[in-house]
């Protein structure tokens, strides 16, 4: 019955439909940037989502503006036995800005179009052409099947691109009806555009400031220089003394924690390959005994995001009386968050720069699920048969996901299977969507769900107990 499904997924990519289907979820201008609880997006959940998922027999319940959050969410729930397991899916209905006016060849972001087997159109690959995929992998096999075999959630919020405001509370208020045996979403990208990838989590980002406020006005560097501290170069010699001019973190409190066996092997098994058109590693940048598999995705690394002081464009014969800069620290689980701003104040004392303030901006944590938890196991040897390829098994992503939400709050294991690549443009112009990673994402998909609807073909054992509610007809 699985090699039915392929046929129809294929038989559904190449006769269009797929296409027709995604260019519909394209059309609609889902900014959260913007428009917070746009009609847009209240349109994307009202008008294509609850109407698909209520012809595949889901439940659907939207909360819009939960709690006055800004964030909208969207739970489809389609409860088939209580003996069964329950898989829990996530997607987004926003996109980043469409930024209209810089796509190259008169492209418009909100109309689909096909440039020699490359689909252009916001949200193709962030994140709307990865809920595609896994929703029509479900609507096959329903439709292969007549049933799944398991239970499916699917939750949507339309506020990722902003931070995903209150989705955490929402999962926790929720949590009866959200909790679940595995998390199974796509998101993201592969290690490249052929590899089949899963990964299990995300590295976090702490991102905080340095000031230096030194004096109300900038004084004349003829009168005062020599005997007035430099705003700009004290700023800049803070940032010096945290990370080096080639990238090394020099404290030793941010660092890494060292990975377990598993995770350190599974991280030397992946070679990163940058897509057509993106820059190659520097390999002498951050430590050039790391292969750059282990920099982008196993170690702690902290950049400068913007150093600001006087007028670059304009200046003047003035001591700056304050500068700032941002800065953020991508770093791996098992870091310890709590004693980051302590320990960057402490070493900033210790080199002679107490006066320069440390302040926190935001933070997105980081979490991730063991590579020997058994789901994992069970899932690349899925993945592998339905690509005939080998697996990447990726401990976790360079940049954030809302995956803590999911492995810490509800507490149940994390699969993350994405179907775009790093060289799609998302969050840029000229994002687009790979139909060849498409179809291999239904067949991986297709295989992923079909396995779970069979007692003999998933891990086990399964304990939760889910109540079973009557159906209408799958279509």
């Amino acid at each position: 019955m699985l090699q039915e499904s392929w046929v129809k997924a294929k038989e559904y990519l190449e006769s269009g439909e797929f296409f027709s289907d995604l260019a519909r979820r394209v059309s609609y201008r889902t900014e959260s940037s913007f428009w917070r609880l746009s009609i847009e997006l209240n349109a994307y959940l009202d008008e294509l989502l609850v109407p698909e998922l209520n012809g595949m027999g889901f439940q659907t319940e939207v909360h819009r503006n939960w709690n006055a959050s800004g964030n909208s969410f969207l739970v489809a729930r389609r409860l088939e036995n209580p003996e069964a397991p329950t898989v829990l899916c996530y997607g987004h209905a926003d996109v980043v800005a469409g930024m209209d006016d810089r796509w190259l060849d008169g492209r418009d972001p909100w109309t689909l179009s096909d440039e020699n087997g490359v689909w252009y159109g916001r949200g193709t690959a962030d994140n709307k052409g990865q809920h595609h995929v896994n929703l029509s992998a479900a609507r096959i096999l329903l439709q292969e099947q007549g049933s799944l075999g398991f239970n499916l959630i699917f939750l949507f919020e339309c506020g990722e691109e902003i931070g995903s405001p209150a989705l955490n509370e929402f999962v926790d208020a929720h949590r009866d009806s959200l909790t679940a045996d595995v998390l199974i979403a796509s998101d993201g990208p592969r290690i490249d555009a052929e590899t089949p990838t899963l990964f299990l989590g995300n590295r976090g980002a702490y991102t905080f400031r340095l000031s230096a406020d030194l004096r109300e006005d900038s004084l004349h560097s003829g009168n005062w220089g020599g005997i007035l501290r430099n705003a700009a170069t004290t700023v800049a010699a803070a940032v010096q003394s945290l990370v080096d001019g080639a990238g090394r973190l020099r404290v030793p409190a941010l660092q890494a924690p060292v990975p377990s066996p598993e995770t350190a092997a599974a991280l030397a098994r992946l070679e990163f390959r940058p897509s057509v058109g993106d820059p190659d590693p520097d390999p002498e940048w951050f430590d050039p005994g790391l292969t750059p598999a282990e920099r982008l995705w196993g170690s702690n690394v902290l950049e400068v995001l913007a150093l600001g002081a006087g007028d670059v464009d304009d200046p003047v014969n003035a001591i700056p009386g304050e500068a700032s800069a941002i800065l953020q620290l991508r770093y791996v689980a098992g870091s310890d968050t709590e004693s980051f701003a302590p320990a960057i104040r402490e070493w900033l004392a210790e080199h002679g720069l107490g006066m320069v303030t440390v302040d926190v901006v935001n933070h997105f944590p980081a979490s991730r699920i063991e590579v020997t938890d058994p789901w994992v196991t069970w899932a690349a040897a899925i993945m592998d048969e339905a690509s005939g390829k080998s697996t990447a098994v990726l401990p976790n992503i360079g940049g954030s996901l809302p995956n803590a939400v999911f492995a810490d709050t509800l507490g149940i294991p994390t699969l993350w299977v994405p179907h775009s690549y790093p060289g799609c443009r998302q969050h840029a112009p000229n994002e687009h969507f790979l139909p060849s990673i498409g179809e291999e994402g239904l067949r991986i998909m297709c295989a992923l769900f079909h396995h779970l609807g069979h007692p003999g073909e998933r891990p086990a054992p399964m304990k939760r107990q889910v109540p079973a509610r009557s159906l209408p007809d799958p279509v």
